[in-house]
């Protein structure tokens, strides 16, 4: 009824001539802001449950908890939040076409020391009045978090800064993420080839291929986000910085013999160089093998 941004009639033009009070008007978006917020919350927390849910099962889950929504509504807050089912693969980015796809290269792959693959992804990051994304490197085999940083739009720079802050700590021998416009940025793949970084990419709707980091998701979540309500940016960034520390630091891994990721990390060999050119030699002898990244992709 009312239309925003109309090139000759004002919004508060449009209440009078509809006989509608303006402060009403803006009183009803900010229900429906909070209700939408609502939704996303409980969409990101059964999408953590069932990656499998497309928009047609989360809205017959959202009716189920009583809550009165059309799959169309459902299918615009996924998007918002980028995420689809993982037989297309979750979409907290999406891929450029005029970007280079890179071949996955950890099949086969035994990822035994640190350094040796970091990993890295973003997630959607629900707060009281708004949300935001999560971006993180990891390093594979300990699991720990190398870096990390929060944004509130899905842009490029965020993630080039947590990669900047990550090798300027070390370097892996493989780099591997999704598809994302983000990763397949030239500025972010110039970064990882100036250090010489083998870059790996997940194949279509192979949510496994970079599991660690969504496990990590799952823990940060439900002990840290779920129990929380952050007002603003800086509470999140505070109290998310809080839990990685924990996490690193304090938090033992039964996969890790009961270690923390740090205790395992910093455990780095003498001989690291050598273990990195011996990963580095692995992907050569992988890409001799196939006549381009879209192969190795299709036979995913």
């Amino acid at each position: 009824m009312i239309e925003h941004g109309h090139k000759k009639l004002s919004v508060r033009r449009q209440c009078e001539i509809l006989d509608i009070n303006r402060s009403s008007l803006f009183y009803k978006k900010a229900d429906e802001d909070a209700y939408d917020l609502e939704l996303m919350t409980l969409i990101d927390k059964q999408y953590l449950k069932t990656p499998f849910f497309g928009s047609r099962r989360m809205t017959d889950d959202l009716r189920k908890k009583g809550f009165l929504v059309n799959r169309k509504r459902v299918q615009r807050l996924m998007r918002r939040m980028g995420i689809e089912a993982i037989y297309t693969k979750p979409k907290t980015s999406k891929p450029s076409k005029e970007n280079k796809i890179y071949p996955y290269l950890l099949r086969d792959l035994t990822i035994n020391k640190p350094d040796q693959v970091w990993c890295s992804d973003i997630t959607y990051i629900p707060m009281r009045k708004g949300f935001l994304y999560l971006v993180a490197v990891m390093d594979w085999h300990s699991r720990y978090i190398v870096s990390w940083r929060l944004s509130n739009s899905m842009d490029t720079s965020f993630c080039l800064e947590a990669l900047e802050d990550a090798l300027a700590q070390g370097t892996p021998g493989i780099f591997n993420t999704d598809q994302g416009s983000q990763y397949t940025s030239s500025d972010f793949t110039q970064m990882l080839k100036q250090k010489e970084v083998a870059i790996s990419m997940d194949g279509k709707g192979r949510y496994l291929d970079n599991i660690f980091i969504e496990r990590l998701w799952r823990s940060l979540k439900y002990e840290e986000v779920y129990l929380k309500a952050y007002e603003d940016i800086k509470e999140a960034r505070v109290s998310i910085a809080e839990w990685i520390r924990f996490y690193n630091f304090e938090r033992p891994h039964q996969s890790l013999d009961y270690s923390t990721p740090w205790e395992v990390y910093q455990k780095r060999p003498q001989e690291e160089q050598k273990d990195i050119d011996q990963t580095v030699s692995y992907v050569v002898s992988i890409e001799k093998d196939t006549t381009d990244a879209e192969t190795i992709l299709v036979n995913q």
